[in-house]
């Protein structure tokens, strides 16, 4: 995995369908056509909206990982050149929690996913959420492509 050249905030919040406070990464580290890296302080935020009685419980990690798998697929299509597909996350699975909440650690989070497979319609990812090095949450995830598109098709 190559470094990004700088993709902030704003760049991502512009290619998610998460805006404002929503947008919880910070910028893009590095990535390529199968992994992405990301960096988030909005965990240290009493804003955050995925906060519950003043916490972030770990497993809001979950998307945290979902926005960087959407920044990834925005980063892959734009280098095909096609337009980025909205996706859908659609189960996750073997998802193992090394903290209990995400709000009482002090550095940036890194966000951590590779592209495991995958069709037209699908993608599969495995992913990472880290402290300091620290693991606090893996797990994999499946995403529908076009998800609105397709319960179009079958509804018609």
């Amino acid at each position: 995995m190559t470094p990004a050249q700088f993709l902030d905030r704003d760049w991502i919040a512009t290619r998610i369908p998460h805006s404002g406070s929503m947008c919880l990464l910070d910028a893009v580290v590095a990535w390529d056509a199968e992994r992405i890296r990301c960096t988030a302080t909005s965990h240290l935020s009493s804003g955050n909206p995925l906060r519950a009685k003043g916490r972030l419980a770990s497993v809001c990690g979950i998307e945290y990982a979902a926005q960087a798998m959407a920044t990834h697929g925005a980063l892959v299509g734009a280098n095909d050149g096609r337009r980025p597909r909205v996706g859908m996350l659609t189960s996750v699975r073997g998802v193992q929690t090394h903290v209990e909440r995400l709000d009482t650690l002090d550095g940036p989070l890194q966000i951590e996913a590779e592209r495991m497979g995958g069709d037209d319609n699908t993608v599969l990812y495995r992913f990472t959420v880290l402290c300091a090095e620290r693991v606090l949450l893996s797990g994999r995830a499946a995403v529908i492509l076009d998800a609105a598109q397709a319960a179009g098709l079958v509804a018609q």
